[in-house]
C-alpha cells in the first residue's frame, strides 16, 4: 500500500542495501539524467526489495528508460567513466550494460521477449523514493509484475518475486490496468495467482472479485489465514513472505 510510512520504509530499505560507494555510481548517472530531462525508473531486485521488504542487494541496478533516450543515456555513462560490460553477453536491441568499480548499471527500454516497450507510464507511476538526497521513482508494481511474468527458464525464474509482490500489494493492485496490458496472456498470470492463493489464502481473499473470472479461476473459499505455513513449508519458501513489510 502506498502510504507515507510505506514509502519511507522502502527508502530506508534501499539505503541499507546499497552501500555509499555503490550508490555513487548510480547517483552520478541519475543526476546527469535529470539535467538532460531523461526520465527513468528503478526496477529489478532492488525495486522488489523496496516494495516487499524482502531485502536483497545485487551489484547491478536496472534502470528503465524510453528507447528514444537510450543513446543519450549511453553517452552519459561513458562521460562518467563507466565502460560497457561484456563479461556476460546481453542483447543490445533492448538493453545496454555498463559498469564501474564492479557495479553494473543496466538500461532497459523493452521487454526481453519484445512483448512491450517502456512507456512514459512505466517511468512516472511508481513510488517515489529518496536515498541519500537523490529522488527517483520505482517501476510501478503492475509493470514490475508484467516484466517478470515471462522469465521462467531452466536457470532462472522470477515467479518467486511475483509471489512476494502479490503478498504485499495484490489486494490494492490496479488489476484493470495490469489485465489490459496482458491481453491474451492473462492465463499466464493466472498460473502465478493460482499458486499464490493456495499458499496465502487470506490475502487472496482480499483480491477484487474481477480477478478470478478474468484469470479463468474459481474464486477462493473463505479463509482468514494470511499464509498457510504448512503449504509454504512444502516449498521451503518462507523467505518469500517477509514480515518486515514496507
Amino acid at each position: 500500500m502506498r502510504t507515507t510510512a510505506g514509502v519511507t520504509r522502502a527508502s530506508e530499505i534501499f539505503t541499507d542495501l546499497v552501500p555509499p560507494e555503490q550508490w555513487a555510481v548510480y547517483a552520478g548517472f541519475m543526476a546527469e539524467a535529470v539535467k538532460s530531462d531523461i526520465p527513468f525508473a528503478v526496477g529489478g531486485g532492488l525495486a522488489i526489495s523496496a516494495y516487499t521488504g524482502c531485502a536483497r542487494n545485487t551489484k547491478d541496478l536496472d534502470l528503465f528508460i524510453l528507447e528514444k533516450d537510450s543513446q543519450h543515456a549511453i553517452q552519459i555513462t561513458k562521460a562518467l567513466g563507466l565502460e560497457e560490460y561484456l563479461e556476460v553477453p546481453y542483447d543490445p536491441t533492448w538493453s545496454y550494460r555498463s559498469s564501474r568499480g564492479g557495479y553494473i548499471l543496466d538500461f532497459l527500454w523493452r521487454m526481453l521477449n519484445g512483448r512491450s516497450s517502456v512507456t512514459p507510464h512505466w517511468l512516472s507511476a511508481g513510488w517515489e523514493l529518496e536515498v541519500r538526497g537523490v529522488r527517483f521513482r520505482l517501476l510501478p508494481v503492475e509493470e514490475l509484475i508484467w516484466s517478470k511474468l515471462y522469465i521462467v527458464r531452466r536457470d532462472r525464474s522470477d515467479w518467486p518475486d511475483l509471489l512476494s509482490l502479490l503478498y504485499r500489494h495484490g489486494p490494492e493492485l490496479d488489476w484493470e490496468h495490469l489485465l489490459a496490458d496482458l491481453e491474451a496472456d492473462t492465463l499466464v498470470l493466472g498460473g502465478v495467482v493460482n499458486l499464490f492463493r493456495w499458499l496465502c489464502p487470506g490475502v487472496a481473499n482480499r483480491f477484487p472479485e474481477l480477478v478470478w473470472a478474468r484469470l479463468g479461476l474459481t474464486p477462493p473459499e473463505p479463509d482468514e489465514r494470511p499464509i498457510d505455513r504448512n503449504r509454504v513449508a512444502l516449498f521451503k519458501a518462507e523467505q518469500l513472505f517477509c514480515e518486515d513489510q514496507p
